[in-house]
C-alpha cells in the first residue's frame, strides 16, 4: 500500500545504451516534477550513466542505481547498433521486472531499446510488451498508447501489415479489449469505461465487399460485449471516427493494428505520449519514441515523453495500491 503522502518508487531502465534512453533519463529524474511525486531508482550499467552525466557535463543524479550488467566503455558508442547494448538493455528489463515482483519498487518505466540489438542478442521478442509478457507470466496483455486526449489499445501489436487479417480472430479481439477494459477500470478508476472499437477495413467492409473480417469477427465480438453491460460501440471506419473523435466521447480506442491506431494518436499527442503495458500484475509504463540513434549522445534528446511515463506510473502505482481490484485470468 502507498501512503498518500509517501513518494512511490519507482525503477527507471536505461534502455539501449547506444541510443537517447541514458539521456532521457537523466534529464527527466532531475526533472522537478518528477522530483516531486516519485523516488526514481536507476536500472542498468552504472558505467552508462556515469558516461553520459560526463557527456552532458551534469553532476550524476544522487538516486540509487541497481548494476544490472558491467558494460565496458569501449562498448557505449552512441548511434552505433551493438550486440552488448542490447544485451544490456534486456538485463536491465529483467532486473526492473525482479525488483517490481519483490515489491521492492511500485512501477517500472522503460527507456527505449532497439528491438534489433535485442535480436541480435538473442533475445527473440516483438517488443518490450511480450517480453514483460513472458518474464511475469502473464496470460493476457495488451499495449495501449496514451496521451492527454486519448487511450488506444491494439489488437495485434508488434504484427507484420501483411499478417493482421489472418491473426484475427473473435478469441483475441474479445480478449483484448476485455484486458483494456480492466485496465480502464484498474488503472485509471473509470467505474463504466466507453470504448469505441474501429474496423479493419475501409467502411468497415463495407457489408463485407471490401473484405469480411469486420462482419465475421470484429461485429459479433461488439456484439457479445455489449449484451453483457460493457459500454462499446463499433466497429467504426478509422478514417471517419478519427476526423469526428471527441476525447469526452470514449475512454478508450480499440485499433485492430499498430499503425492505425498509433499514428492519429502520435499526432494529437506533440511528443508526449506513453505507452502502458496493460494486464501485467506490475505497473509499466514508457515513452512512445525509439532509440533515435542518430541523435544519441547529441544532447538533443527531448524528455518530454519520460516524464509523462514516469507521471502515469505514479498515477497507477497509486490508483492499484489504493483502490485493488481483480484481474479477470
Amino acid at each position: 500500500m502507498i501512503n498518500r503522502h509517501s513518494k512511490p518508487v519507482i525503477a527507471i531502465t536505461a534502455g539501449d545504451c547506444n541510443g537517447v534512453g541514458p539521456e532521457v533519463v537523466l534529464k527527466s529524474v532531475s526533472h522537478p516534477s518528477v522530483k516531486r511525486i516519485c523516488s526514481p531508482v536507476l536500472v542498468g550499467p552504472v558505467s552508462v550513466f556515469e558516461y553520459y552525466a560526463r557527456r552532458m557535463k551534469t553532476p550524476l543524479p544522487s538516486y540509487p542505481i541497481v548494476e544490472s550488467s558491467i558494460m565496458p566503455l569501449r562498448s557505449i558508442r552512441p548511434g552505433t547498433l551493438s550486440v552488448a547494448s542490447g544485451r544490456a538493455a534486456a538485463q536491465a528489463i529483467e532486473t526492473a521486472v525482479q525488483l517490481a515482483e519483490a515489491g521492492v519498487v511500485q512501477a517500472i518505466v522503460t527507456a527505449p531499446v532497439s528491438k534489433h540489438a535485442l535480436h541480435r542478442a538473442h533475445v527473440k521478442f516483438p517488443g518490450h510488451t511480450e517480453m514483460l509478457q513472458r518474464l511475469t507470466g502473464s496470460k493476457r496483455v495488451a499495449m495501449m498508447l496514451v496521451s492527454e486526449t486519448m487511450r488506444v489499445g491494439l489488437v495485434t501489436m508488434h504484427a507484420p501489415l501483411k499478417r493482421v487479417s489472418s491473426l484475427l480472430t473473435r478469441k483475441l479481439v474479445r480478449q483484448r479489449i476485455e484486458v483494456i477494459h480492466d485496465a480502464l477500470v484498474r488503472d485509471w478508476q473509470i467505474k463504466n469505461p466507453r470504448i469505441a472499437v474501429l474496423a479493419l477495413n475501409p467502411h468497415a467492409g463495407e457489408a463485407g465487399d471490401i473484405g469480411t473480417e469486420d462482419k465475421r469477427i470484429i461485429s459479433p465480438v461488439v456484439r457479445s460485449l455489449a449484451s453483457s453491460n460493457m459500454q462499446i460501440k463499433g466497429p467504426f471506419p478509422a478514417d471517419a471516427f478519427f476526423a469526428r473523435y471527441r476525447p469526452e466521447d470514449y475512454d478508450a480506442v480499440i485499433a485492430m493494428y499498430h499503425d492505425q491506431g498509433l499514428i492519429p494518436l502520435k499526432m494529437s499527442a506533440f511528443g508526449r505520449a506513453v505507452n502502458v503495458s496493460a494486464g501485467l500484475p506490475i505497473v509499466r509504463t514508457s515513452p512512445d519514441h525509439g532509440t533515435a540513434f542518430d541523435i544519441a549522445g547529441k544532447g538533443l534528446a527531448d524528455p518530454a515523453s519520460m516524464i509523462e511515463a514516469i507521471k502515469l506510473a505514479v498515477v497507477i502505482a497509486r490508483n492499484r495500491s489504493t483502490h485493488p481490484s481483480r484481474v479477470r485470468a
